[in-house]
């Protein structure tokens, strides 16, 4: 199931992949900090990221919605 369904530049050396994985029989979401490789095309996952369970995707919704909003006002 592993599928990459978003990557957003960070700045020059990093991006962040939004990506749906299978671990232990278990469907996931992982958002995470890739960096560049240096003096390749490479790419490798850092440590700072969040992995979490599918169910969690409305609250994960809603937390961003909140973001928004408060952004707006």
């Amino acid at each position: 199931m592993d599928k990459t369904v978003k990557t957003i530049p960070k700045n020059k050396f990093q991006e962040i992949k939004f990506e749906l994985k299978e671990f232990k029989g278990h469907n996931i979401i992982d958002i995470r900090i890739w960096n560049n490789v240096p003096d390749s095309d490479e790419k490798r996952p850092t440590t700072k990221g969040v992995t979490m369970n599918v169910e969690l995707l409305p609250q994960l919704k809603e937390a961003v919605e909140l973001l928004e909003k408060e952004l707006t006002k």
